[in-house]
């Protein structure tokens, strides 16, 4: 019913019917039809729909997967292993405001990153040839 409202196709079968004279149904729905408010309330109802779509959809995942990643952020210490956006795996060996410095490699390079930078915290090491993972 709804989508014969927005083509239009229900209008056109009230036309057609009520050029015969033979259906009383098809003239009252032709009436109601010609009712601006009972459109403008469907499309009221349709748009408050797709936002609540939208907003269970889009708009609540990405506010739980920023807050999980807040969470992590302010998690650091000093000691953990870390990825970062580039694809760098390092510990971190000191923490400053917005900066973390990371050791690096077998050599155990610093290096000094962005805290908003790093994309997640890593549970085995790396740099694991000569240990045994229990």
């Amino acid at each position: 019913m709804l989508l014969e409202k927005l083509f239009g196709l229900g209008a056109a079968y009230a036309e057609g019917a009520a050029a015969t004279g033979t259906d009383a149904a098809a003239q009252a729905e032709q009436a109601e039809m010609m009712n601006p408010t009972g459109t403008l309330i469907s499309y009221g109802v349709m748009i408050v729909l797709m936002i609540v779509v939208f907003y269970f959809m889009l708009i609540r995942p990405q506010r739980k997967k920023d807050k999980q990643v807040k969470a992590m952020l302010d998690a650091l210490k000093p000691g953990d292993r870390i990825t970062t956006i580039g694809g760098i795996y390092g510990t971190i060996k000191n923490i400053k405001d917005d900066t973390i410095t990371l050791y690096v490699g077998s050599d155990r390079m610093e290096m000094v990153v962005a805290r908003w930078a790093i994309r997640g915290t890593e549970e085995v090491s790396v740099e694991n040839d000569g240990e045994d993972l229990a």
